[in-house]
């Protein structure tokens, strides 16, 4: 049966519906940390710059500002918030950059090696950075892509996505570096280990392991905001990393979730790589007034 042509568009709709119900199991629920709605975000789209970005930032826990970078070129972006447009300032030739995060009056960027890059908040806004700082192999050979900067001690948390001390274990290893601005000095001071039998024990599949993207904090009730692409999954821990929440986040508004950060008054934001439909985007989730 030949169909006409002005029915071939509605036809093509239905067939998209169809085909998006169909992967939808019977029963899945997309649950959220108390005082969010991870169901109901403001979108802000990314400019084809950013189709990639791999993490997000903010200085002082204000959010008119936001800094991110995407995770093939040596860059930082900066852009007014709902402002499409972005400036960048390049610290580094091309390679796989994974997150950011503001330490006092410094920018630091995490490789996916394990390596660290740092330079001077003041330098955003111009074309190339100046005082670059680069350390190397302060973390043991694996892959990371998550990273925290705690401004009351000047430290970084960081977690591993691949190490070799968490095959085959219910764990995440977790980092802890200390920042001497004086010196400008970064050393590691600790490490943390998160348990994750819990995710398993509550039914929940993991592919080999949580595979954490990014890492945040909540500013008042110091929980740890942990973000899983791979699998779709935001794990909520408390101030001593006991898992207190697991929340499936829906394909359909995560497409590929690799960055997290707070403001002050406690919105959740996460950012999201694009594909060849879909635009990059930072989603911004109100605090509801209500961690209970």
């Amino acid at each position: 049966m030949k169909i006409p042509t002005n029915k071939l568009p509605i036809l093509i709709l239905l067939i998209a519906v169809l085909a998006s119900l169909s992967c939808i199991k019977p029963g899945s629920k997309f649950t959220s940390p108390p005082g969010y709605n991870l169901n109901d975000p403001e979108k802000f789209l990314m400019p084809e710059s950013l189709l990639e970005i791999s993490g997000v930032a903010f200085h002082q826990l204000t959010p008119d500002t936001a800094y991110s970078i995407q995770d093939e070129d040596g860059r930082v972006f900066m852009q007014q918030w709902g402002v499409k447009k972005a400036s960048d300032t390049k610290f580094n030739s091309k390679g796989d950059y994974e997150d950011l995060a503001i330490l006092g009056k410094s920018m630091f960027i995490l490789k996916s090696n394990g390596s660290f890059f740092a330079f001077p908040l003041s330098e955003m806004g111009k074309s190339n950075a100046e005082g670059i700082k680069e350390w190397k192999k302060l973390l043991p050979k694996g892959e990371y892509e998550s990273m925290y900067a705690d401004n009351s001690n000047s430290q970084l948390y960081v977690l591993c996505k691949n190490c070799d001390v968490d095959k085959k274990k219910d764990q995440i290893t977790g980092f802890i570096l200390a920042y001497d601005p004086g010196t400008a000095s970064l050393t590691q001071k600790e490490t943390f280990m998160v348990d994750t039998k819990l995710i398993q024990a509550s039914g929940h599949k993991v592919q080999h392991g949580l595979r954490a993207s990014a890492l945040g904090r909540n500013p008042v009730t110091s929980d740890w905001y942990i973000l899983s692409s791979v699998n779709k999954m935001l794990v909520v821990a408390d101030s001593k990393w006991a898992i207190k929440g697991i929340h499936r986040l829906d394909s359909g508004i995560f497409n590929q979730p690799e960055g997290i950060a707070f403001d002050k008054d406690q919105n959740l934001y996460i950012s999201n790589e694009g594909d060849e439909i879909t635009n990059g985007n930072i989603l911004k989730f109100k605090f509801s007034g209500s961690n209970k």
